[in-house]
């Protein structure tokens, strides 16, 4: 039996009357299985430009989620410094914001193309955002339906397979 960590066994102060445990323990199978969210936003980055094999829904989702949070934290802020009188330090934000975008244009066209890989699409298949009206559409169609179930082309069913722990 492990020993109780601060992830296992956290409590409030002493005079609070709300007690709070959370059940997360490096034993627990969707620990060792890479199911914490922020772990499938950093495989993406250990995998910058892998354009071969097959990625999860998951993976591809939990990356578009965090770049959203941070472009929009980025930008917001940058604004609100800027229009607030203290423009330098909004000006700072907006040039982060455009790096970071910068920064995640390659893993981002990468974990695209392997998530079309899982649907049995060619990563040309990226193109079609660039149909007017309804290629992003169609994109997001791709994006959003479940993985071919067993080995395809592009490899093995990324499901099947155990995903790394981060630890």
């Amino acid at each position: 039996m492990l020993a109780p960590t601060w992830a296992t066994d956290c409590r409030f102060h002493a005079r609070s009357r709300f007690v709070v445990s959370f059940p997360v323990s490096r034993a627990d199978p969707k620990f060792r299985n890479g199911e914490k969210n922020m772990e499938w936003y950093l495989m993406v980055w250990q995998k910058y430009a892998e354009f071969n094999g097959r990625s999860r829904r998951k993976e591809y989702w939990m990356f578009v989620l965090f770049n959203m949070v941070v472009y929009l934290v980025l930008y917001a802020g940058g604004l609100a410094m800027f229009f607030a009188g203290q423009r330098s330090i909004g000006f700072i934000l907006m040039a982060a914001c455009v790096v970071y975008a910068l920064a995640a244009l390659i893993p981002g066209l990468a974990v695209s193309v392997r998530r079309l890989h899982d649907t049995n699409k060619s990563g040309w298949w990226i193109l079609i955002a660039f149909v007017p009206l309804v290629g992003g559409i169609i994109l997001l169609v791709l994006m959003a339906i479940e993985g071919d179930p067993s080995n395809n082309l592009y490899g093995p069913n990324p499901k099947l397979l155990a995903q790394p722990a981060m630890g």
